[in-house]
């Protein structure tokens, strides 16, 4: 087990296991957890789960990504399993890590994927955002207006059980991600929750009850084909 100070609530059949871990410096150590938790999900010693975290300033290297995408190497870097290209994280941005079995939720990746596009509009249109809408492909994530992005996904897989996730805006420094090309976008693209209401700051805890209340709610409503 790592040495995580985690909050617990759930864990039964119909709702997920939420660790809510606040800020964490070290992105490597929530990086192992996420595949501590796999492999017993995996095993089903646990039941499904979602992390929630915030991470200090960090660049995260998917599967697709081109080096070409960094710009400005003066962060930590870290390759990691995820789909997609470059991103950033750092304070403010909610990150969310769903340890979830998609063959037990009958979902096939695509459907999860729209889930968590679902979950993230859920939360921010209840804060007031208007006209968002989820995208797949190269523009996977939750868009404003068809033209801001707020929300990144890149999700990875392994024996049916998914880890990595998403990563939402709420008061992020988007000057971080002019260091970056965000998945091979201009970081102009990048908006958050704080920039679209126009308010100083927005309670980052507010906002991850209300994720982890649509997701969980979400995830029990699944019923999709086999995978």
């Amino acid at each position: 087990m790592t040495n995580l100070e985690v909050s617990l609530e759930g864990g039964n059949e119909n709702v997920p296991q939420v660790y809510d871990l606040g800020f964490v410096k070290d992105y490597k150590l929530v990086w192992d957890f996420q595949k501590e938790l796999l492999c017993k999900r995996i095993e089903r010693n646990i039941p499904d789960s979602l992390i929630l975290v915030e991470h200090d300033h960090v660049i995260t290297l998917g599967r697709s990504s081109h080096l070409e995408n960094i710009m400005i190497r003066d962060l930590p870097i870290f390759e990691i399993e995820r789909g997609g290209d470059v991103t950033y994280h750092g304070p403010g941005q909610l990150v969310a890590y769903p340890i979830v079995s998609l063959q037990e939720k009958n979902l096939s990746v695509r459907q999860f994927v729209e889930l968590l596009e679902a979950s993230i509009i859920d939360v921010i249109t209840e804060l007031g955002i208007k006209n968002a809408e989820g995208k797949l492909g190269q523009a996977t994530g939750v868009w404003i207006d068809n033209k801001r992005k707020i929300a990144s996904i890149g999700v990875a897989v392994s024996h049916w059980v998914t880890y990595h996730g998403i990563a939402l805006n709420v008061n992020t420094d988007l000057s971080f991600f002019q260091k970056i090309r965000p998945c091979g976008f201009d970081s102009t693209i990048m908006t958050s929750l704080s920039k679209e209401l126009q308010v100083e700051r927005i309670d980052i805890n507010k906002v991850k009850l209300g994720l982890a209340d649509s997701f969980s709610r979400r995830l029990n409503g699944s019923q999709g084909p086999t995978v």
